[in-house]
């Protein structure tokens, strides 16, 4: 437990040390280091980019608004799926060799979605993004502690783990940006190009990395078996639906609702990811202290948020600063639930992980499918009111988490 503990002070949580062999020897460590971050940004950007893509694309591809969500739920559904069997199926091989292999994929991908005369064909290409998802997120959240000395890993994590970060509140308005100046299949072919700049990154700085260690499929599954983690898990899975049920459709509501020209979309996105990457850094250190308190207040904030948006999102001031708030509050989701899994699970952080990956995908997949019909049946406003309904669940089981903090069972 001392182990666990004395990591609480990074933002982000990393693999135990002992879950690791002996560091290979890295000419550049933290080139290295960066690289693997660069694989999570690509990613994660990659999963995000048609969310400021969405009305472009729905038009182009001749789809409904609510059938758009199918964008995200396809990828985000496959990785849930995949991370866990990826960490069980990868065995003995090169972790640099999966890594490389699996960002082609992704560059290939992203030149396909840029290419796709339908949505037939763009939904194959993303489910080749959401093998990817799972893939990348299971193997980097295992390499800081074989690449840096070991009292450099809680950097080294953050480092990697904050291409998620980044990616989670940027990659939508850069991909806005990009599809305002040159379209949006421009914006998945420069997406194509940076993959494939990562990719050689990786293969140059990374060392040899052969396999930490076999992990089980009934070593995994038994964390399951750990109540403050299983908690943590349905908060994740609550928490991340109805922020995706919402914001999958934010740029539908920042046009049609509030009335924004196309002009105005990458600067208020510009302006959200902004605000994510404050609240990431605030979550960060708040959720060191106490993660049950630092998720109540984000629960709340989200749920207040989307409840005063389908309120008065039409009036553009009003929506312009709920658009801020709305990305304050969600930039600080994924470093706090880190957190949580690092302090509910500190011996088996691998296996942890994983398993939070898979939700949290499957909370993507679940938000963006819910949205489906509520938006082509209900409307943009009735959507929202559906999406903070859900985050009653997390407050609910929060106030009772409060009294009992993960890992002190």
């Amino acid at each position: 437990m001392t182990r666990g503990i004395s990591r609480q002070n990074s933002a982000i949580p990393g693999p135990q040390l002992s879950d690791s062999k002996p560091r290979p020897e890295a000419r550049r460590p933290w080139l290295a280091v960066t690289a693997v971050g660069m694989a999570t940004f690509c990613v994660v950007t990659t999963e995000m980019l048609p969310v400021g893509l969405f009305v472009p694309i729905t038009a182009a591809l001749e789809v409904s608004v609510g059938m758009g969500g199918f964008m995200l739920f396809v990828p985000a559904i496959l990785a849930a799926l995949l991370a866990p069997l990826v960490v069980l199926g990868a065995k003995g091989a090169d972790r640099r060799a999966i890594l490389c292999g699996l960002l082609a994929l992704l560059a290939g991908a992203n030149a396909a979605s840029a290419l796709a005369p339908s949505m037939p064909w763009f939904l194959a290409a993303r489910m080749l993004v959401g093998f990817c998802i799972g893939g990348v997120w299971a193997i980097a959240g295992g390499l800081a502690a074989r690449l840096v000395a070991p009292g450099a890993v809680g950097l080294a994590t953050s480092i990697i783990f904050g291409g998620v970060a980044v990616a989670s509140v940027l990659g939508v308005p850069l991909g806005a940006f990009i599809g305002g100046l040159a379209g949006w299949r421009a914006a998945f072919g420069a997406m194509a190009a940076l993959c494939f700049g990562v990719l050689l990154l990786n293969a140059l700085s990374l060392p040899p990395l052969p396999a930490a260690r076999t992990l089980r499929a009934r070593q995994m599954l038994s964390q399951l078996g750990n109540p403050a983690l299983r908690q943590g898990l349905l908060i994740t899975l609550c928490l991340v639906a109805g922020h995706f049920m919402a914001y999958t459709y934010v740029r539908p509501l920042l046009q049609s609702l509030a009335g924004f020209g196309q002009g105005w979309i990458g600067p208020l996105l510009f302006a959200y990811g902004a605000a994510g990457v404050a609240g990431n850094f605030l979550g960060g250190a708040a959720a060191a202290r106490s993660p049950a308190a630092t998720l109540r207040a984000i629960a709340a904030g989200l749920l207040l948020t989307l409840l005063c948006f389908s309120v008065s999102g039409q009036f553009r001031p009003a929506a312009g600063a709920l658009l801020l708030a709305w990305g304050l509050a969600y930039g600080a989701v994924s470093v706090s639930l880190q957190t949580w899994m690092m302090k509910a699970a500190p011996d088996a952080v691998e296996a942890a992980t994983s398993l939070f990956v898979a939700v949290f995908n499957l909370g993507i997949a679940a938000g963006s499918l819910l949205g489906v019909p509520s938006v082509d049946a209900l409307g943009l406003r009735a959507n929202l009111w559906l999406a903070a309904a859900l985050m009653l669940a997390p407050m609910a089981m929060l106030a009772r988490a409060g009294r009992v903090p993960p890992g002190s069972r």
